[in-house]
């Protein structure tokens, strides 16, 4: 079964209904998914601390049997994800589990069972992070180069920085950084991104994220695999890791129209938008838990081609 928002949207997007809630008892109530599948950044927290009434939320739907999975555009492993919620006030044992793209990154290149995957080779340009601290590849079997001449794919973990290897990293800026994307598309080299998101909320303020390099990658020319939200991998791995089997069994929460939200479109499950994440300026929001104007989210989601079932100005119950 589709959400309501895929089946106006196959028919006909311009009379897209969606329902807005002042928050999520009603879908806890009404609806009795089995599977939530949560994003983090700009639905729990904004990366610094929780949104009011996040920890509660949570706490309340787990008495209703949710089985909640994290699933995050993060670059970084699963266990990492898990253990920054811990360190915001949140309680991991409420989640069943966490897939991160980092997570999905790191499984399809140490096992090579994709033939895809396989195909690419070990020597790898790596854009990663400095700020942040940079991303580890042990256990990969990889080896970093700084040569673009020798490289047999790009790793885009971050935008921050240009990986050596000694394990080591030098801060670049984003022109830097595509310049040597410039240099690989000539080469025609393809590039693993582990973070398909464009940005991410930080503290009220938008970050610039690997999606962005990757979309200027594809511009170039270059050949890009996208490992997380919107392709469906991500879905289907937090389907089995909660044991759902019907898509009608799940909805997805998500502050990004062209990430959470056509992500669900494309896996087939209901979804719902919370408005006060990564669209807020886009939707004239000045503050947390202020209400959208509906014809704006409508407008709005017609732009991203993407289109949510329920719509919530936060992640509160």
């Amino acid at each position: 079964m589709m959400g309501r928002g895929l089946s106006v949207q196959s028919s006909n997007p311009t009379e897209l209904k969606f329902q807005t809630l002042n928050g999520i008892q009603h879908l806890a109530e009404s609806r009795r998914f089995k599977a939530w599948f949560l994003d983090q950044f700009g639905v729990l927290h904004d990366g610094k601390q929780p949104y009011p009434g996040a920890i509660s939320a949570l706490e309340k739907l787990a008495t209703f049997g949710a089985k909640m999975v994290i699933i995050s555009n993060s670059s970084r492993r699963a266990s990492t994800t898990l253990e920054k919620l811990r360190s915001l006030g949140f309680d991991p044992s409420l989640f069943i589990g966490a897939i991160t793209s980092g997570e999905l990154t790191h499984q399809y290149l140490q096992m090579r069972e994709d033939a895809w995957f396989a195909s690419i080779g070990r020597l790898c340009i790596h854009l990663t992070w400095s700020d942040r601290g940079a991303i580890s590849l042990e256990g990969l079997g990889l080896e970093v180069v700084e040569n673009v001449e020798e490289a047999d794919f790009i790793l885009a973990h971050g935008t921050e920085a240009l990986g050596l290897s000694s394990g080591a990293a030098i801060p670049m800026n984003l022109d830097e950084l595509e310049k040597i994307l410039d240099r690989c598309a000539t080469k025609k080299i393809p590039m693993v991104v582990a973070n398909p998101d464009f940005v991410t909320v930080e503290a009220r303020a938008l970050r610039v994220m690997p999606g962005t390099l990757a979309a200027t990658y594809e511009k170039l020319g270059g050949e890009v695999k996208w490992m997380g939200k919107p392709d469906k991998i991500i879905y289907k791995s937090a389907m089995e890791m909660a044991s759902v089997v019907d898509a009608s069994d799940c909805v997805a929460i998500g502050d990004s129209l062209h990430h959470d939200i056509k992500g669900a479109n494309v896996a087939g499950i209901e979804s719902a938008l919370i408005t006060g994440g990564i669209h807020a300026a886009e939707l004239g929001l000045g503050k947390f838990g202020e209400v959208a104007d509906d014809d704006a989210v409508h407008a709005l989601a017609l732009k991203n081609n993407a289109y949510p079932t329920y719509v919530l100005h936060s992640f509160t119950w």
